[in-house]
C-alpha cells in the first residue's frame, strides 16, 4: 500500500452546530472537493463549501425527528487538500483520511465532490467491516467498467466498489439511467430498484437491520425540479420529501459511514440544491447518531 500521501485539511469546517474538538466527536464531517472525472457539468468540487454555507440558514432542531443537532457529537474538520487533477493520488488521500477516522473509532461522513470519491471512503470502511452493506441512492447505475476509456470515473464507481463489497450486499435505489449491460449486471448481481426509493427501502429493512451499513447519496437521485444543481441532471427522480423520509426511515440502523455527493453550486439556481444537501446532512446526523 502506498502511504506517501500526506493528509491535510483546509479549515475551518463550518457546518451548523459542529463541535470544535474532533477528538470528542463520534462522527467526523469532512469534504472531498474533487470533480476531475465529471462527464457533463463540472463544479461539484465546490459542493462541500456550498452545503456548509447553506446549513447556516437552518435551525438545528428537526421537528420531524424531535431532535437537536447540539445533542449530536459531530465535528466538521474541513476539506481535504487534494493534488488537483490527479485522480489516483486524490483517491489515495481520501482513502487514507477515511482510514484514519475509522481507525480512531469514529464514523466518516464525507461531502463530495463527484461520486468517484465514494470508492476511496468505502474501501477504507470495508477494511473494518468486510460484510458492510452499501445503500446506493442515485439516478445512475454507475456500474460501467470504463467510461470514455477511463476505468476510474464517477460513472464506474459502484462497479469498482464490488472489488471489496459483495455485489449481493449492494442495494441501489432511484436508478433511472444507465447502459443496458449495467442493468443486466445489476439484475444478476446487485439489488437494484428503478425510479423509487421509499417503498423498496422499507421492504428491505428486515434484511439489513443490525448489519453495518454505508450510505452513499448522489443528489441526482432527487428530481432536478428539486435539485437542479448537479452535474448530470436526470428528470423523473424522487421528491425532496421522499429522500428526507428515506433517511429518517433508517433511524436506529447501524450506519458506519455516509457520503453526500454531486452537489454542484455553479449549476445551482438560487442555492436550491445546496440547501437540500444541508438538510439531508442534518436529518442524517439526527436520524443515525443522536445520543
Amino acid at each position: 500500500m502506498n502511504t506517501a500521501h500526506a493528509v491535510s485539511y483546509i479549515q475551518p469546517g463550518t457546518f451548523i452546530k459542529a463541535m470544535q474538538n474532533p477528538k470528542q466527536a463520534q462522527v467526523i464531517l469532512y469534504g472531498a472537493p474533487m470533480d476531475y472525472t465529471v462527464s457533463f457539468k463540472v463544479g461539484s468540487r465546490f459542493g462541500p463549501q456550498g452545503i456548509r454555507h447553506a446549513s447556516q440558514g437552518f435551525e438545528e432542531y428537526s421537528p420531524a425527528l424531535g431532535r437537536r443537532l447540539s445533542a449530536v457529537k459531530f465535528a466538521d474538520i474541513g476539506d481535504l487538500v487534494l493534488p488537483f487533477g490527479n485522480v489516483d493520488k486524490s483517491l489515495e488521500v481520501i482513502y487514507e483520511a477515511t482510514r484514519d477516522i475509522v481507525r480512531r473509532g469514529q464514523i466518516p461522513f464525507m461531502l463530495g465532490g463527484e461520486h468517484l470519491v465514494t470508492y476511496a471512503s468505502v474501501r477504507a470502511v470495508a477494511e473494518k467491516y468486510p460484510d458492510v452493506v452499501l445503500l446506493h441512492f442515485d439516478a445512475h447505475t454507475d456500474l460501467r467498467n470504463e467510461f470514455f476509456g477511463e476505468a476510474m470515473s464517477h460513472a464506474t464507481v459502484i462497479k469498482h466498489i464490488t472489488k471489496f463489497v459483495s455485489p449481493s450486499h449492494i442495494y441501489q435505489f432511484g436508478i433511472r439511467s444507465g447502459e443496458q449491460d449495467e442493468f443486466e449486471y445489476a439484475a444478476a448481481h446487485t439489488n437494484l430498484t428503478q425510479d423509487t426509493v421509499l417503498e423498496p427501502l422499507t421492504r428491505i429493512l428486515p434484511e439489513i437491520t443490525g448489519r453495518p451499513i454505508y450510505v452513499t447519496l448522489d443528489i441526482d437521485v432527487v428530481d432536478p425540479a428539486f435539485a437542479p444543481g448537479t452535474g448530470t441532471q436526470e428528470p423523473g427522480g424522487v421528491s425532496a420529501m421522499e429522500m428526507l423520509q428515506a433517511l429518517r426511515l433508517l433511524r436506529g440502523q447501524n450506519i458506519v459511514g455516509m457520503d453526500l455527493v454531486e452537489v454542484s453550486p455553479p449549476n445551482d439556481h438560487a442555492g436550491i440544491t445546496a440547501a437540500l444537501g444541508a438538510k439531508l446532512v442534518r436529518e442524517a446526523l439526527l436520524s443515525f447518531w443522536h445520543e
